[in-house]
């Protein structure tokens, strides 16, 4: 998966990473060639005394010196400038198919999981690539040509080699094998530190209403513990690995220094090569460990990259029409086809063979009990969900083949917990009309009965607001909504429930306005009050999913008994007839 992952990715940087490769190998050599010198000196120099040559060849040495580090410079720019590229593009990667996804998709992997798949997890798989750049390309080339050149300096010698490269392999392989499925729960459990600090902070006024700040430090604690263990499991494994490959690091030198003596004392070796051969040898079991700390990076990174992979492969369920459609009229008709919509999984459909016709000029409400699927309804059409069976049309066009921006242009929603961006009132009521007017802004606010607390902010349009619109109220957050939604200008305006923060006065005057303001548009209304809906032209009553009444309000009193209920567990009998 990591691998798969990579090959995309880092397919436009070819020549990069050309580059990198080239200019390690030219470093590594230079590295390489250094204790052929120093061996050099050291024997037909030093032992020799003659000081000219040992002059020529700190030159020569010199020269090479300069030359590994201005490739080596070049090598970390380059692989820094691919690594961070790489993620540059998977979080526009992961973005973008997030941007893609339907209500469902998001529901399956959480907001808290797709937070950390396009943060935490993008950075693990750039990292890895920075460090197999800087240190991986490198560590194969030093290790065959430190063999080459150890062997070329003393074969018998060198031969310890076969010996305690098995042996550092061996060792730091078992390690590694025993820290992926630790991994694994890291990333996990990250996913779940992010979910509870996520809830706690968008939940504050909650906690402290319910003086739960006790048991929210407990249930974080909980989650904080759970990751320091894992965490604590890998360190120890990472903390055995360089002891363990030190001490055969060291053991190496001292067997080398000790069979090196010996044929040094037998003239079977000069002193210089065996300097060479430890040097070569501490290169040699360098590399190694540096190849086997790149592997003790793979496997977070390796499960990182399937958390990743699984965002970018998973198919929206909502899919762009291959032949979109532009409507030959914008009149904001709305149609409802025996519509079926089953949640993956769910034995019962939460919709089933419900039909609506909304027209411009007329107002539609959807009343029923909790949970009878009327926000389900209300999603459908601008296509949060796809209805499972019939149709959904918007002047009559399948909503499945509409253009999406001609569909995000007919149908404004505003949602049942209304949201607001961080930034200024002014932007987010221009969020769906960025061109929109001061004076179209204050027109909107008016409308929505929400014009005289703007204006009491000392920066009026230009008031912060904190994300989520954390630092107004309920009511205030539903207004400023419903003005977001006036000024966008839709076709067809679906209210979900977005009085319900409302006292009834304000509900009242923002109703009559808007019934004055959108006359020529299609208004849909969900809500709980009866007082909200009572007098829309038509009212569809749901009930377990399925319409089990459709009519005016005077018209259910005496044939639906479902909304009769309703209605009497809100107003008294005199009430609801008046």
């Amino acid at each position: 998966m990591l691998l798969r992952l990579l090959r995309v990715q880092l397919r436009p940087y070819g020549k990069e990473i050309t580059l990198v490769v080239l200019f390690q190998f030219v470093q590594t050599l230079a590295t390489l060639y250094l204790p052929t010198l120093n061996a050099d000196i050291i024997d037909d120099g030093v032992v020799k005394g003659d000081t000219g040559y040992i002059a020529r060849l700190g030159l020569v040495m010199l020269g090479v010196t300069l030359v590994q580090i201005a490739c080596s410079f070049v090598a970390v720019y380059y692989a820094a400038l691919i690594s961070m590229a790489l993620g540059r593009d998977l979080r526009a990667a992961v973005f973008r198919r997030v941007q893609d996804f339907s209500a469902q998709e998001v529901n399956r992997f959480g907001a808290p999981s797709l937070i950390t798949r396009t943060t935490n997890d993008v950075q693990q798989v750039q990292l890895l690539v920075l460090m197999t750049f800087t240190m991986m390309v490198a560590a194969p080339i030093m290790c065959v040509g430190g063999i080459v050149l150890a062997l070329r300096q003393d074969a018998a010698l060198s031969s310890l080699l076969l010996v305690v490269l098995p042996v550092m392999v061996v060792i730091v392989g078992l390690i590694v094998m025993r820290m992926r499925p630790h991994f694994r729960m890291m990333q996990e459990r990250i996913d779940r530190i992010n979910q509870v600090l996520r809830e706690q902070i968008t939940g504050i006024r909650v906690i402290r209403a319910f003086v739960r700040d006790k048991h929210e430090r407990e249930r974080f604690g909980e989650a904080n513990e759970q990751l320091t263990d894992v965490s604590l499991r890998v360190g120890r494994l990472m903390a055995l690995m360089f002891p363990s490959v030190m001490l055969v690091v060291n053991v190496s030198s001292v067997a080398v220094v000790w069979f090196g003596g010996h044929r040094i004392a037998d003239g079977s070796m000069q002193v210089g090569a065996l300097t060479a051969v430890i040097s070569y040898l501490m290169q040699i079991l360098m590399s190694v460990m540096m190849a086997m700390f790149m592997f003790m990076m793979i496997p977070r990174a390796e499960v990182c990259a399937e958390r990743i992979e699984e965002v970018l492969d998973a198919e929206p369920t909502v899919h762009p029409p291959a032949d979109p459609v532009t409507p030959d009229r914008h009149l904001g008709e709305l149609e409802l086809r025996s519509v079926d919509f089953r949640y993956p999984g769910a034995e019962e459909p939460v919709l089933c063979d419900v039909s609506l016709v909304a027209r411009p000029g007329r107002t539609t409400a959807i009343i029923g009990s909790t949970g009878s699927g009327k926000t389900t309804l209300l999603n459908l059409i601008p296509r949060l969900f796809d209805a499972t069976e019939g149709e959904v049309l918007v002047d009559g066009v399948n909503v499945r083949d509409l253009d999406p921006a001609a569909l995000s242009r007919a149908v404004g929603l505003v949602p049942q917990s209304p949201y607001l961006f961080s930034g200024t009132v002014a932007s987010n009521l221009r969020y769906g009309r960025p061109d929109a007017t001061d004076e179209e802004l204050w027109q909107a606010l008016e409308v929505a009965q929400a014009r005289e607390f703007v204006e009491a902010m000392p920066g009026g349009l230009e008031e912060p607001i904190s994300q989520g619109g954390t630092n107004v109220s309920g009511g205030q957050r539903q207004r400023l909504a419903i003005a977001r939604t006036l000024v966008h200008r839709p076709e067809i305006y679906l209210f979900d429930d977005s009085f319900s923060a409302l006292d009834y006065a304000t509900d009242a005057r923002l109703r009559a306005a808007l019934a004055a303001e959108i006359t020529d548009a299609t208004l849909v209304i969900v809500a709980q009050r009866v007082n909200t809906i009572r007098d829309a032209d038509r009212i569809l009553v749901l009930d377990a999913g399925r319409v089990v009444g459709t009519g005016t309000h005077t018209e259910l009193m005496t044939t639906c008994p479902t909304y009769r209920e309703i209605v009497l567990s809100q107003l008294t009998e005199q009430e609801a007839a008046a």
